[in-house]
C-alpha cells in the first residue's frame, strides 16, 4: 500500500483523478474532514505510483493500493483525516493480508521523484496502531565505526539498492528522522538495522 499527498485541494484532486486524459488515478482519496472516496476497485490496477521500486517489486502499481490524502505537504494532516485513513487501512490490510511493513510512502519507493506524504506525516501514529512500522530507539553504545552498514540495512528493509548514498539517507530520514541533518549518524544505522532485522522486505531470506 502506498500513501500519497495531493498538493491540490479536494475538488481539484477529484477532477484530476477522474480525468482519463490525466493518466493518473488512485484507489482512494481522503479529504481533511475525513470524507473518503473509492475511485478504483481494490482488485484493479491504478496509476498512482509510477516508476520506482520497493524490495524486488518494480511495477508497484500492479502490486499495491494507492491512497491519496488531500494535503499540500507543508502542514500536519488533520485528525479526522488520519482517523479515516486508519479505518481504511485496517479494512484493506485485513482483506488483502497486508503486513504493516508493506504500508509505505510514495517517497519510499520513488525518492528520486517524490517526497510525499512528506515530513509532516505521522508514521509513528500508524505504527502504534499496527498499521505501519517504526524502528526502535538508537542505543547510545553503538560504535560509530559501524555506520558503513547503513546501506545494507536500508536495502534489506526495502529501499532501492540503486539509490546513491545521499538519496538513500534522505529518503530514510524523511520517514524516520525528519528533523535530522548532516552526515550519516549512528542513529541512522541503528534504526535501519532494527527495521531490517524485524521487517526484512524479503521474508524468505534467512535471518541474520
Amino acid at each position: 500500500m502506498v500513501i500519497h499527498y495531493t498538493v491540490l485541494g479536494t475538488d481539484q484532486t477529484l477532477a484530476r483523478l477522474c480525468d482519463p486524459a490525466a493518466e493518473v488515478s488512485a484507489h482512494y482519496l481522503i479529504a481533511p474532514d475525513g470524507a473518503a472516496w473509492r475511485l478504483v476497485a481494490e482488485d484493479l490496477r491504478a496509476w498512482h505510483a509510477g516508476a520506482g521500486r520497493w524490495g524486488g517489486v518494480t511495477d508497484v502499481n500492479s502490486r499495491s493500493i494507492g491512497i491519496e490524502l488531500v494535503n499540500r505537504g507543508d502542514h500536519p494532516f488533520a485528525a479526522a483525516q488520519m482517523a479515516a485513513l486508519e479505518a481504511l487501512l485496517r479494512g484493506v490490510m485485513a482483506r488483502w493480508a497486508v503486513p504493516p511493513e508493506r504500508v509505505i510512502g510514495h517517497s519510499d519507493m520513488a525518492p528520486a521523484r517524490k517526497v510525499d506524504p512528506g515530513a509532516r506525516f505521522d508514521w509513528r501514529r500508524l505504527a502504534r496502531g499496527g498499521l505501519s512500522v517504526w524502528p526502535g530507539e538508537a542505543p547510545s553504545s553503538l560504535p560509530s565505526g559501524r555506520v558503513s552498514g547503513f546501506r545494507a540495512a536500508a536495502v534489506a528493509f526495502g529501499y532501492d539498492p540503486a539509490l546513491d548514498d545521499d538519496l538513500l539517507l534522505s529518503a530514510f530520514r524523511q520517514r524516520f528522522r525528519p528533523a535530522a541533518s548532516g552526515p550519516l549518524a549512528v542513529a541512522d544505522l541503528a534504526m535501519a538495522a532494527d527495521l531490517a532485522h524485524r521487517f526484512p522486505v524479503d521474508r524468505r531470506a534467512p535471518p541474520t
